[in-house]
C-alpha cells in the first residue's frame, strides 16, 4: 500500500446521515471474488435516477463527502473494499463508525472529520486535501480536519497495523534482550527443548 500526504480529485456529496456498512456494500455481495473488483457493488440498493453519485459531473470522483454518522453498522471490511474499488481516495464527514474509519485508514482511505454542512451544496466540484497539513481546500472553502495521529501517521506511510507494529521493531528488540537478562530461564528452558525437538512434559522436570 502506497502512502500519500496530498491529493487532488473530483468531490462528489452525499448528504444522507447514517450510511451504514450494510448500504455501502449488501451483504449478498460479499461472496464475489474481491480481484473482480468491489466498485460495481457500492451502494448498489441506493442507486436510482437521482442517485449523486451517477450523475453526469460526478464520474471519476475519487473524494466522497457525506453527512454524519458515515460507515456505521457492522464491522465489513468489504464497505471498505467498495469504496477503494470504485476510485475514493478519501472520503470527509462530520463522523464515522469507530470500524469503518479504523478499516479504512489500514487500505489507504482517508476518513477525514469535518463539518460539511457549508461544503455539500457547492458539489461536485475539484477538492485539494493535505493530509499533513490537516487541511481541505475548493469548491469556495477552506477548512480543517481531524484524524487519530496513529492514523494519519499510518496513511502518510502507507502502513497497515503489521507494518505500524514493525516500526518499533528496534524498541521490541530491546525489550526482549532486557527481559532476557531478567528472565533468563524462560528462554533457557525453551531452547533447550527445541535442541531436544520435544516438549516439557507436565510434571516432569525439563
Amino acid at each position: 500500500m502506497s502512502g500519500w500526504t496530498h491529493h487532488q480529485g473530483l468531490a462528489v456529496g452525499m448528504a444522507a446521515e447514517n450510511i451504514d456498512t450494510d448500504q455501502l456494500i449488501p451483504a449478498r455481495f460479499m461472496s464475489a471474488p474481491r480481484s473482480a473488483g468491489y466498485g460495481r457493488f457500492l451502494l448498489h440498493d441506493l442507486r436510482g435516477p437521482d442517485f449523486p453519485l451517477d450523475a453526469p459531473g460526478a464520474k471519476g470522483a475519487s473524494v466522497l463527502v457525506a453527512g454524519r454518522n458515515f460507515g456505521s453498522g457492522s464491522s465489513r471490511e468489504a464497505a471498505v473494499y467498495a469504496l477503494v474499488d470504485a476510485g475514493f481516495r478519501v472520503v470527509i464527514a462530520p463522523s464515522f463508525g469507530d470500524i469503518f474509519a479504523a478499516n479504512a485508514v489500514n487500505n489507504g482511505l482517508l476518513p477525514a472529520r469535518a463539518d460539511t454542512a457549508a461544503l455539500l451544496p457547492a458539489l461536485p466540484a475539484p477538492l485539494d486535501v493535505d493530509l499533513d497539513a490537516q487541511t481541505i481546500t475548493g469548491a469556495g472553502q477552506a477548512l480543517g480536519f481531524d484524524i487519530d495521529p496513529v492514523w494519519k501517521t499510518k496513511l502518510i506511510n502507507g502502513w497497515d497495523d503489521i507494518d505500524m507494529t514493525a516500526s518499533y521493531r528496534a524498541q521490541i528488540a530491546q525489550f526482549a534482550a532486557k527481559r532476557r537478562e531478567q528472565a533468563p530461564w524462560i528462554w533457557d528452558t525453551s531452547e533447550r527443548n527445541a535442541n531436544r525437538g520435544t516438549a516439557p512434559t507436565p510434571g516432569r522436570p525439563s
